[in-house]
């Protein structure tokens, strides 16, 4: 992520990201220690918040595990000279729910609505044969991970014996919230997957997988909530040359590159 460049408090640069496998393997490992975890999974909107907020860079570098979601940051990554595998927040929240079911350590659902994690759980509890939600929050509209009520919120978490909990309240909210409560829930890991929860419970229908191998999906949801995601988009298109030619300074030389 070094082509991201110095701004804000934190850091967050020079990290790398984590294949599926590797990161199925570690997380397996963590649950098994007891020890809790944070994942991230950047997309251009947030290379954009993280360039500008350095709130939203500090939680980044909070978290144990960034993935690479979304074509735009494996396109970046292949100018900065590194092949990367796209791993989004959707894509993980199946295979992380098995590892939970394998592992006989109970999950909690946060954000959304109430409707979409009843759905959500119904269809985890068919996926993952012998998962246990322990609980299912949604958060009211306004939610702020700094109050008082976040605070609440993470003692419910506590209480309830989750050990995996997926975090579907967008960003930046979701990231603030996990880095708060990675510190506060050390023995709880956290996935922030956006979207995930209401692409299982049908509140929400993704790009068919057409569109997704064409790298089309940002298309297939803008088209569908244009007021919504207009303006996000057009502030990822203006900052991509930017970006792009950040990523391509940051491709080591061949003399670097060189073994001594």
């Amino acid at each position: 992520m070094d082509w991201l460049g110095e701004s804000g408090s934190g850091d967050c640069t020079g990290r790398a990201f984590v294949a599926r496998e590797a990161l199925l393997a570690d997380l397996r490992t963590r649950l098994r220690a007891e020890r809790g975890f944070a994942i991230a999974t950047l997309n251009l909107d947030h290379a954009v918040k993280l360039r500008a907020d350095p709130a939203f860079r500090s939680a980044y570098a909070a978290h144990s595990h960034v993935t690479a979601d979304g074509h735009p940051i494996v396109w970046l990554e292949r100018l900065a000279g590194r092949r990367t595998e796209r791993v989004t927040g959707a894509d993980l929240v199946v295979p992380l729910a098995r590892l939970a079911a394998q592992e006989g350590c109970c999950v909690a659902l946060v954000g959304s609505t109430a409707a979409s994690l009843d759905g959500a759980a119904e269809r985890l509890r068919r996926e993952a044969p012998g998962l246990h939600v322990a609980a299912r929050l949604a958060p009211k509209a306004g939610f702020d991970p700094a109050s008082s009520g976040a605070a609440r919120l993470l003692d419910e978490i506590g209480e309830s014996g989750a050990r995996l909990c997926f975090l579907a309240l967008g960003a930046p909210k979701q990231e603030l919230f996990a880095a708060r409560a990675a510190a506060r829930l050390p023995h709880v890991g956290f996935a922030s997957v956006g979207a995930g929860l209401d692409f299982l419970s049908g509140q929400q229908v993704r790009a068919p997988r057409a569109l997704q191998a064409f790298a089309l999906e940002w298309a297939w949801r803008l088209a569908r909530d244009p007021r919504r995601l207009g303006g996000r988009y057009a502030r990822c298109a203006a900052a991509l040359p930017g970006l792009a030619l950040a990523a391509r300074r940051a491709r080591p030389s061949r003399r670097e590159g060189a073994a001594p």
